[in-house]
């Protein structure tokens, strides 16, 4: 039977699984491209003369962030035959507003982009709460276990942390030069995620439940 494009039940047998450091490459890949390519972009003209057809070097940028985008979804897809929800709508979305900066030649709706993925995927998130759903539970499932109380309470506060994103996007590529936006975004979103999720540790430990399984090797 094919295989469904999201991602697949983790208790499936038939799941491939991929290298931690290599999904990790994959999900960092295209920002990091997207880092030195507006870095270096008059380089770039240099050695690639066509390059300069398109423009600035945010038009760079953005032009080899969609590429790199659509060659990490294209080999996630190959290696494990699924696509990680989070990863997928993001990438659609930068292969939306990608189009629509280098079509209008406005670096402003690259610029966009985080506001609009966070702001959607918090507006899911705290959405699904507000009709009872802890839909956090069916992206993270696969990573660890929680009761209904800790994936609610997890929920909550993915949810807000997105709409705090996209608040803080917004202040910083109104405010801000665009060198200084691009490498906020490297520099300065990724720590305050990753500082972010590892601050969920405490309460992802107390909400744990342990797997049917591992309970009842336990109780022989």
């Amino acid at each position: 039977m094919e295989q469904p494009i999201f991602e697949t039940d983790p208790s499936d047998p038939a799941r491939k699984e991929i290298n931690p450091l290599l999904k990790l490459a994959l999900e960092l890949g295209p920002l990091m491209v997207f880092f030195f390519a507006n870095a270096r972009g008059a380089w770039l003209m240099e050695r690639f003369p066509v390059l300069a057809n398109i423009g600035e070097p945010i038009f760079i940028a953005t032009a080899l962030f969609m590429a790199a985008t659509a060659i990490a979804l294209a080999a996630s897809w190959i290696l494990v035959r699924s696509l990680p929800i989070m990863p997928l709508v993001s990438g659609i979305v930068v292969l939306i507003f990608g189009a629509l900066t280098l079509w209008l030649h406005n670096e402003t709706f690259i610029k966009m982009k985080p506001t609009i993925v966070n702001s959607l995927f918090g507006i899911i998130l705290l959405g699904g709460l507000y009709f009872g759903k802890s839909l956090l539970g069916y992206v993270f499932d696969s990573a660890f276990k929680l009761n209904a109380e800790g994936w609610r309470k997890l929920t909550m506060r993915w949810g807000i942390f997105f709409l705090f994103l996209a608040v803080l996007n917004e202040v910083v590529w109104r405010s801000f030069s665009t060198d200084f936006w691009v490498a906020f975004k490297v520099w300065g979103t990724m720590p305050i995620t990753l500082l972010f999720t590892f601050a969920q540790m405490p309460l992802i430990m107390k909400y744990s439940v342990e797997p049917a399984v591992q309970k009842a090797t336990t109780k022989d």
